[in-house]
């Protein structure tokens, strides 16, 4: 039915606890700041609005929520590359680690222990984001160059609903990018943008089974998500019954806010936990095939971008290691 082990990925999370912990409070501190500053906002918006009539005191509350939830979205939106790089690349590190049975340290220690992974092979938050964004766009060409997706799931009258099926499995392809960084990771590649040609390159030689597993685990993490929803609507609306004037409908918004911290702080790690399993599997001793080489690169500019950009890899590098080895070279 798949080939990833549940039991293999709970028990990285068991190793990497501290991790997930970090993660945990990461994510809710971001929905509690979300839920707070709206709150905020809906409160400083229902105290202009005893200038006015019930009409316009609901008018002003709504958009003084909208507001205050619009400028938390805002900073955290602005801040996205470091949590990509602190919390989301640090915890594929120590998973890869973990993977690849080495010793973790415990504690704030393992953190520690995975910034500096991070950092070593990335450099810069805004060179690992940079580089995240053009995986994407090649995960989402390959998605699109894939032909007979129809017997990836051979469900009777599925040609009717083909479309569907293409936008869910572009959906559960989600996740490939942090794959592809466990890959670099787990690889120890010393050239970041070749090491992520190559890896793409072996997602697309095996993106039958990659698609197959990933939409099995896009259905497992959506239906734990839906689920996490339905029980966080009960605090959510207590939470709303605290906030000023008619703010009923909100509660729906606020237990999506806590069911989204969950699904990114647990739900998420777990998820990336098996596509790597299936991906370190499936790609074992194989070299990319010149094929699917050549049909990126007249699908995909992007991925014709990551070949220049893997050559003056020695020129400039992320965070000055490409002019650190060009400095080794004159010595020698």
């Amino acid at each position: 039915m798949w080939d990833f082990s549940i039991r293999q990925a709970l028990g990285l999370m068991g190793r990497t606890a501290p991790f997930v912990l970090f993660g945990v409070v990461v994510y809710f501190g971001i929905a509690l700041a979300l839920v707070l500053v709206t709150g905020t906002g809906a409160g400083v918006g229902y105290g202009v609005g005893a200038f006015g009539d019930e009409e316009f005191r609901a008018s002003t509350t709504g958009w003084g929520a909208f507001a205050g939830f619009g400028l938390t979205a805002g900073v955290i939106f602005f801040f996205r590359d470091y949590l990509l790089y602190i919390v989301k690349a640090g915890h594929i590190a120590v998973m890869v680690e973990a993977m690849q049975g080495r010793d973790l340290p415990g504690g704030q220690g393992q953190i520690a222990y995975a910034r500096g992974i991070v950092a070593e092979r990335f450099g810069t938050a805004s060179a690992l984001f940079g580089l995240d964004v053009v995986i994407k766009g090649v995960v989402g060409a390959i998605t699109g160059i894939v032909q007979g997706l129809l017997s990836i799931l051979p469900i009777p009258g599925l040609d009717k609903i083909m479309g569907l099926v293409r936008a869910y499995l572009r959906m559960a392809v989600g996740l490939m990018d942090e794959v592809i960084l466990g890959h670099l990771l787990a690889t120890r590649s010393e050239n970041p943008w070749r090491g992520a040609q190559e890896a793409l390159v072996l997602y697309g030689q095996n993106a039958r089974v990659m698609m197959v597993n990933a939409a099995w685990l896009t259905a497992i993490v959506w239906g734990l998500s839906l689920i996490v929803f339905m029980v966080m609507l009960a605090p959510a609306a207590g939470i709303v019954w605290l906030m000023p004037g008619n703010m009923s409908a909100a509660g729906f918004l606020v237990a999506f806010i806590f069911a989204w911290a969950v699904k990114a702080a647990l739900i998420e790690p777990f998820a990336i936990a098996c596509m790597m399993q299936v991906f370190f599997k499936v790609t074992a001793g194989q070299v990319p095939n010149p094929e699917w080489v050549a049909k990126l690169e007249a699908a995909s500019d992007k991925f014709r971008d990551m070949g220049a950009k893997a050559a003056a890899w020695a020129g400039r590098g992320f965070g000055g290691r490409g002019r650190a080895a060009q400095a080794e070279q004159q010595e020698v």
